[in-house]
């Protein structure tokens, strides 16, 4: 019965799932599987032959590997390992070269056999390329082809960078990228100019061959290519739907990246469900009254029964008591007050009405978050009489282009020669950095001056943002977290003064109201990271202080993403008025207006992005039957 009873849960899925709690659990299984087959081989005096993958994917697969060799004696001895593709051209000793990442993650922490190793060469000349493929072909099959595969895939749906369009018999060749590929690796390289246009990668029918093939996805910013990849048709637009085709192929995946999978996104269409609970009843709702096209208080028992929620209507009916109670729980989200409204009852409102006038923090990873994902509600906060900071978590130093600092270069040193002041230091500096960027490198670590110049472009503007938005300087506060300051797009792993830097804030102001960036679409982006640290202190702060028992944490999302309908618990409207107020508060990071440095795959302009992802959840209320705003900003509180 439990199989069958899975079957029907994974009847939408034409290729074998697994899904873990977290990456870090589905790491170190697939490392265990990959150190089975290792020893198994050992024991037969065999190679073990490994198709490798790089990227953020299998690195904690890599750093598995390294412990279970390093502690529990696993030799790579027998084992020969070929690589999926490298950029093209490039030189195995760069920083972002396949070559450096190999080694840095796993080969130099082994006992591999540096013969053993094979990663395709980004430097050869274009018209070796082709013979150079022909022979990593023979070496694959003449050792009788990889016993196991392990891939990722890319928001195109590559494996490998086989990009949309490849065919499925192809073998290793060189290729062009994807744009959304090249967007993706953007940061890797200081500029999606500096990312080359092709690689060279091993083909699908290559991969194919393999006697196992994992392939591995994290986050929920791979859960729609996931769902396609593995629910969709076969098609050359997806290459990793042509795993479909394979008998011997596992996608291993954590909690977020298989979450949008019938079978954990709606998942009254494969089995019965427990309409207990609220949540899922809600989402339920709101998925139908989307799905058809109606507001929630026009649904139809008929509805129900035609799009999978019977049930639900039998066990919780009559379906329109069902819709009214959806249709309060949304309307209670929506709040002019979002610190709380005095004097009202507050039993149906998303905040407390005590105190009357609150403090509240808001934290904003970057420069310009808090303004970008929450403008309207911070200057509505202001002008309600609440005691509000704002806490910039990092100095935003990376995200600046070089030109500008030559521009406020310029203008200090014409500033100070206006005044009569000596400015041949500044003229000095300004002569190094003047040399200093034309021979740069991609994502070449910036001097000390530069970076400061950078992070004073930054700071000047927030403080003009907050300014704009009400605040008086002595309630805002830059944080300079150390964890991000490198000089580089990658970061240091969060130490103790992070956390200590934070506690110590929130012993300052004693907040009764937390505002923090809570998209955690990457899972290695600097928003969850700086969630994580005020996390960390808040759990080490409830233990001994009684101020945070009556402090609530509010998340927001940032300018590309936007919590669900069922999951938003409190959603601020704003007038027309309010909107252009947000606007002129987010025209005032002039350094991130126009064209952003880490634009991301997005082409519009932040306050254009902020704008119409306001202005879109307004319109799903209204299309669920509320009341029609301009736009609005939403909000879901974390229980800590």
């Amino acid at each position: 019965m439990a199989r069958l009873n899975l079957l029907e849960e994974t009847r939408y899925e034409k290729l074998p799932v697994t899904v873990y709690g977290t990456q870090q659990e589905a790491s170190i299984a697939v490392a265990s599987r990959i150190a089975k087959l290792i020893r198994d081989k050992q024991s037969k005096g065999e190679k073990a032959v490994l198709g490798l993958a790089t990227g953020v994917t299998p690195v904690r697969v890599y750093a598995e590997l390294v412990r279970l060799h390093q502690q529990e004696g696993l030799s790579f001895k027998n084992v020969i390992t070929f690589n999926l593709d490298e950029y093209y051209p490039m030189k195995p000793n760069a920083a972002q070269s396949y070559v450096t990442f190999m080694y840095e993650n796993l080969f130099s922490h082994v006992d591999i056999e540096p013969a053993n190793v094979h990663i395709p060469d980004g430097t050869l000349n274009k018209d070796a390329v082709a013979a150079f493929c022909l022979a990593y072909e023979h070496q694959i099959e003449e050792l009788g082809g990889l016993d196991l595969q392990i891939l990722g895939i890319g928001r195109t749906g590559h494996i490998g960078f086989n990009e949309p369009g490849s065919a499925p018999n192809s073998g290793t060749r060189l290729v062009t990228l994807d744009d959304l590929t090249r967007n993706d690796a953007s940061r890797d390289f200081g500029g999606k100019a500096n990312v080359p246009t092709k690689a060279i990668t091993m083909g699908i029918g290559t991969i194919f061959k393999a006697r196992e093939i994992i392939l591995m996805a994290w986050s929920a910013k791979k859960a729609p290519i996931i769902k396609k990849a593995v629910e969709g048709e076969i098609s050359g637009e997806v290459p990793a739907t042509y795993l479909q085709l394979s008998d011997h192929v596992e996608f291993v995946l954590d909690e977020a990246a298989a979450s949008e999978l019938t079978r954990f996104d709606t998942p009254w269409l494969v089995k019965d469900c427990s309409w207990d609970d609220k949540v899922l009843r809600k989402k339920a709702v709101i998925w139908l009254a989307d799905t058809i096209g109606k507001p929630v208080l026009k649904l139809t028992e008929e509805d129900y029964n035609n799009h999978g929620m019977a049930q639900l209507a039998v066990e919780q009916g009559p379906v329109y008591n069902i819709n009214i109670d959806i249709f309060n729980q949304i309307q209670h989200t929506i709040t002019g007050w979002p610190g709380g409204k005095p004097d009202a009852d507050d039993s149906q409102r998303p905040e407390r009405a005590l105190p009357a006038k609150k403090r509240s923090v808001i934290f904003s990873p970057h420069p310009d978050d808090d303004v970008i994902s929450m403008g309207g509600t911070f200057i509505r906060l202001v002008d309600q009489g609440h005691d509000v900071h704002v806490a910039y978590q990092t100095s935003g130093n990376t995200a600046v282009w070089d030109d500008d600092v030559l521009r406020y270069m310029e203008f200090a040193i014409d500033f100070t020669h206006s005044i009569g002041e000596d400015n041949g230091h500044l003229t000095s500096l300004y002569e190094e950095m003047r040399a200093f960027f034309p021979q740069k490198q991609p994502n070449q670590i910036d001097t000390r001056e530069i970076r400061d110049v950078k992070g004073f472009i930054r700071k000047t503007e927030a403080i003009s943002g907050a300014r704009y938005a009400g605040l008086s300087d002595d309630h805002i506060h830059f944080m300079a977290l150390p964890f991000y300051e490198t000089g580089k797009t990658k970061k240091n792993t969060v130490g103790e003064e992070d956390i200590q830097l934070t506690i110590d804030l929130l012993q300052k102001i004693k907040p009764q109201q937390i505002f923090a960036a809570g998209d955690f679409a990457d899972p290695n982006g600097t928003h969850l990271v700086c969630f994580n640290i005020i996390l960390a202190a808040l759990n080490r702060l409830k233990v001994t202080e009684d101020w945070v028992k009556d402090c609530w944490l509010w998340m927001y999302r940032g300018a590309w993403h936007e919590f669900e309908t069922h999951e938003i618990e409190m959603s601020v409207p704003l007038s027309p008025e309010e909107v252009i107020r947000k606007r002129n508060a987010i025209f005032k990071h002039q350094s991130q207006k126009d064209r952003p440095v880490f634009p991301g795959d997005d082409a519009r302009e932040f306050w254009v992005r902020a704008e119409d992802r306001t202005r879109d959840t307004a319109k799903r209320y209204d299309r669920l039957g509320l009341a029609e705003y301009e736009a609005m900003e939403a909000f879901k509180r974390y229980i800590f």
